[in-house]
């Protein structure tokens, strides 16, 4: 079997790779580590604050927490509103849109004394990071709109056939209840409500 040589290069970032002749082993440590391991890899970039790269999910900020609750309440509400529950629907709707409104707009930034412009806050604070944050809000934001929409027209076609539910629920026999089909206009919305024998 031919001897393998090690590339010289310096960039070689292969962590399993032996060191290159001359050079004595070293205890393996974590890459992402201390950042003073001096390789150079990205995994040590600083961002414009110079701290770490951009940051992930953080539970601890309320902007980037409201945008997930933003995407699970509106979920959640759109699928109660085609379940048949629209209480429960225009509910979550109504907070997810309340959520989803303020991740995306934050608290606006104190003006500084000097005229300086401020730093961002809301999701421009976060950066390259903002961006999933930001599609969680908007979907929750979509979906908060349908399951509201869900729910008002629930609500506005059981008042526009009021009499007929109220006819159907207070009808005793069945031959009565098929009575208040008369109470339904001849359309689609109508067929589909009619009682059947």
């Amino acid at each position: 079997m031919p001897d393998r040589r090690q590339p010289d290069s310096p960039t070689d970032d292969n962590p399993f790779a032996a060191p290159p002749e001359g050079r004595p082993d070293q205890p393996w440590q974590p890459r992402s580590g201390g950042g003073d391991n001096g390789d150079g890899d990205g995994d040590d970039r600083k961002d414009s604050d110079g701290g770490r790269g951009p940051a992930r999910w953080d539970p601890t900020d309320p902007i980037q927490r409201r945008a997930r609750y933003a995407l699970l309440a509106g979920m959640w509400g759109f699928f109660f509103g085609i379940f048949g529950i629209p209480s429960v629907g225009l509910l979550l709707g109504a907070l997810a849109l309340y959520w989803g409104i303020s991740a995306l707009r934050g608290k606006p930034a104190p003006a500084t004394a000097e005229g300086a412009p401020a730093a961002p806050t809301g999701l421009d604070a976060l950066g390259p990071a903002a961006r999933p944050q930001r599609t969680a809000a908007v979907s929750g934001l979509v979906t908060a709109s349908l399951a509201i929409l869900l729910a008002f027209s629930s609500y506005a076609l059981q008042l526009a056939y009021k009499d007929f539910y109220v006819c159907r629920d207070d009808a005793l026999t069945k031959s009565a209840e098929l009575q208040c089909n008369s109470l339904l206009p001849d359309n689609l919305v109508g067929d589909v409500l009619k009682v059947r024998q």
